[in-house]
């Protein structure tokens, strides 16, 4: 809510947010700073608007930040309230029949004064001491009735028991019984106590999202961490709630912990940014027209700094100009939350405000946050969105797959509006890792251990088809972008991709030759891009090339298969789907994507990435469960005539695969074939198997070399491409020595290689 300069002080509007009705009370250019917990006059003018408007459900006071008070806290308002109301016109307590019932008058105009004092002034100023003297009044009245002259006592227990009622109903209230036991040594007037009662969300007036700033009193501290660049840093804590299965992740962004001044300064300027609204095409370019914007800032802010005399330096400029970007053509805390590398998944459920942002972390699973998104900010995401995009976002078509860029962090982000949401809008981003993936990280975190590397770089060198399946949020595509790193960089690949999730930026920073290709989403129904099986087919047309599909979803299958049939034995054909097990795969292509059972053997290897639980459910694990090859042999149910064969397998009591006897007793029809084009290799499983062991070898030295030095940097591309390379260059230059890449001599090189660029710094 954003109330006109004309708007009179203290005036107030409610208006329908997320199905419920806020009050917003402006006090801008109020001399002091609304709380309901330390002013009196603030909460008996907030219980005056409750009795007025009883339907709302929110409370913000309008400053230049806003104070958000959620439905807990306006119920005990509103109770007060109610009590009031009740006081007055149902026991008429300030009428002189209620007082005086018998006419004896004598006290009546002291005890006008005190139901006064107490119901029209006390109750709604402060209850907790309303109470408190009431009780007192009381304890008085009953001493003082002792004492009184027979003729008064009628009258006088009459007011006695007028006052035991209003006790009675004081004490009822929700805000006295939660305190009821806490006020041994009360003094009336001290409002400390409603500090921990009244504790609101803290917002600046440039954005509608809220946060809970402060922790829940039972919260435990189990981790705590700063993200974002030096000028930006925000700060996340890690609370556990005992009784409670899920976390709570609370971030507190520099933008809630502006003093004043800062405060003001940035409204100033974003009054002044939102005067130009930018235009869809500006969006095709986000990252420049964000640039644009941060130095518009940086200028504009200089500029009232120096008008408002406000002294700043050149890094609060700085984190004032990103501050403003983020929230005006930004994504809000959206932005805040993606610069945290330990997220994975965002989620925002409608109907927005009323519930929490949820995400997931690496290390702490599933999160409530401290942060409510608004309706206003989720709507003007979703316009974004749509610009950025070029795809619709409406009634006709109320699903958009999209990506978010913003810097180095990345993210592909769902969107579902009316009528599939009933509530409106609901989000779902799945944050990218800012660098790719590679085998040896798969390692360290034991998704996979270094033979089932080692087999599956083997088997990249061998150019097989391959897909990668599994459950949503199985790290399929993350585990696709580590064996695109496996290709060597002399060999060209092509992208095939809805959705930009897949690391192709990285690899051409790290000199590969590579070609993305986006093209339409499965869900689209309009769209200038191309469909997915004519960009598959298009790839073909483009020259010899490894070809990489993001995720098979529909009709793209066909295509698929049929880039794998042709692609058979010359470069590597992989992709992505949904399926938990070989025959799920073969289930979904063939019956339910409609590919003929003959093309589906054009596939080679299936590996499959499942999630595993702890034994009590609130722990879970990313892992490979499974790698098998996929025989020819079969006519017509793959999983009846032996046609998938386990090369690897997980084993639940060592948490890690292990190689099936077909694997150790080289009984694989793939391996096979690969070494059947090989001079040196065919008809020598030993040899094969050595080649395979060379690698595991290799991928798990660089996790132990990583972890001795901790430099964890060795586990990245950029390391991890080198190590590729140089461990092709050895095996060639021993092959041409001996005849054959030897392991034992290769290992032994590649390590005495290592170490001297260890030596020499250069890694």
């Amino acid at each position: 809510m954003i109330f006109k300069p004309d708007t009179k002080l203290y005036a107030y509007e409610v208006t329908r947010e997320a199905g419920q009705d806020v009050m917003y009370i402006n006090y801008l250019g109020a001399p002091y700073v609304p709380s309901l917990a330390d002013s009196p006059i603030v909460m008996a003018r907030t219980i005056d608007y409750l009795i007025e408007s009883p339907s709302v459900s929110r409370v913000v006071f309008v400053q230049q930040r806003n104070y958000n008070y959620d439905f807990r806290e306006v119920s005990l308002l509103m109770e007060v309230g109610q009590l009031y109301v009740h006081l007055i016109k149902q026991e008429k307590v300030l009428e002189t029949s209620t007082l005086e019932p018998y006419r004896c008058k004598k006290h009546l105009p002291q005890r006008y004064d005190t139901m006064r004092y107490l119901v029209l002034t006390l109750l709604k100023q402060d209850p907790i001491s309303c109470y408190v003297e009431a009780k007192r009044l009381l304890r008085e009245e009953r001493i003082a009735a002792r004492r009184m002259p027979k003729e008064e006592q009628l009258c006088e227990a009459h007011y006695i028991r007028l006052l035991t009622k209003i006790v009675s109903m004081i004490e009822n209230l929700t805000i006295v019984r939660q305190v009821k036991d806490a006020l041994l040594g009360f003094k009336v007037g001290d409002r400390t106590i409603y500090k921990e009662i009244f504790r609101p969300e803290i917002v600046p007036n440039f954005t509608f999202t809220r946060l809970m700033a402060s922790f829940p009193p039972e919260a435990e501290i189990v981790d705590h961490y700063e993200i974002g660049p030096e000028h930006d840093k925000s700060t996340v804590t890690i609370l556990h709630i005992p009784g409670k299965t899920k976390d709570i992740y609370h971030l507190m962004a520099p933008e809630f912990t502006l003093s004043e001044d800062l405060q003001s300064l940035v409204n100033l300027a974003r009054n002044v940014l939102l005067e130009h609204k930018p235009k869809a095409e500006e969006f095709v370019d986000p990252a420049r027209i964000r640039q644009v914007f941060f130095n518009i800032a940086r200028d504009l802010l200089r500029e009232l700094a120096t008008t408002k005399k406000i002294s700043l330096t050149y890094r609060q400029i700085n984190k004032l100009a990103t501050i403003l970007v983020r929230h005006t053509i930004g994504f809000g805390l959206i932005e805040v939350l993606l610069q945290d590398e330990k997220l994975q998944d965002i989620v925002i459920n409608s109907p927005i405000g009323l519930v929490p942002i949820f995400v997931r972390h690496q290390d702490f699973d599933e999160c409530d946050t401290n942060i409510m998104p608004s309706h206003e900010d989720a709507e003007s995401w979703a316009a974004k969105f749509r610009m950025m995009s070029g795809r619709p976002l409406d009634e006709a078509n109320p699903v958009l797959d999209t990506e978010l860029i913003i810097g180095t962090a990345r993210a592909r982000v769902a969107i579902i509006q009316q009528p599939l949401s009933p509530y409106g809008l609901a989000y779902a981003l799945r944050r990218h890792r800012e660098k790719p993936w590679t085998l040896p990280l798969y390692i360290n975190n034991r998704m996979l251990n270094p033979l089932a590397a080692g087999l599956l770089s083997f088997l990249i060198d061998g150019s097989r088809t391959m897909i990668i399946a599994g459950t949503r949020s199985s790290g399929k595509t993350s585990l696709l972008g580590a064996c695109m790193l496996e290709i060597m960089p002399r060999y060209r690949i092509i992208v095939v991709e809805g959705t930009m999730e897949l690391p192709v930026v990285a690899l051409r920073d790290l000199g590969y030759d590579i070609l993305r290709m986006k093209v339409r989403e499965a869900l689209a129904r309009e769209s200038a891009e191309l469909g997915a099986a004519e960009g598959i087919r298009t790839s073909l047309r483009l020259g010899d090339s490894s070809l990489i599909v993001g995720e098979v979803r529909s009709e793209e299958a066909l295509a698929l298969y049929e880039a794998m049939r042709v692609g058979a034995l010359a470069n590597v054909v992989a992709g992505t789907i949904h399926g938990a097990s070989p025959y799920g795969v073969f289930d979904r292509v063939v019956n339910d994507l409609k590919v003929p059972a003959t093309s589906f053997k054009a596939t080679d290897l299936i590996v499959i990435c499942n999630p595993i639980k702890s034994p009590d459910g609130l722990h879970r694990w990313r892992r490979v469960l499974q790698m098998s090859e996929v025989r020819k042999h079969w006519t017509t149910d793959p999983s009846v005539e032996a046609g998938f064969v386990d090369l690897m397998r997980y084993d639940v009591n060592k948490d890690e695969l292990v190689p099936t006897d077909d694997l150790i007793n080289g009984e694989s029809d793939i391996l096979k074939d690969i070494a059947g084009n090989v001079r040196g290799w065919a008809g020598s499983w030993d040899a094969v198997w050595d080649n395979i062991i060379l690698r595991a070898k290799i991928k798990e030295e660089i996790v132990n070399v990583a972890k001795k030095l901790k430099r964890p940097e060795l586990l990245e591309a950029p390391a991890v491409v080198r190590f590729n390379n140089m461990f092709h260059y050895i095996s060639d230059k021993v092959r041409q020595e001996i005849g054959l890449p030897e392991g034992k001599r290769v290992f032994k090189e590649w390590q005495d290689w290592l170490r001297q660029e260890l030596k020499k710094k250069t890694l």
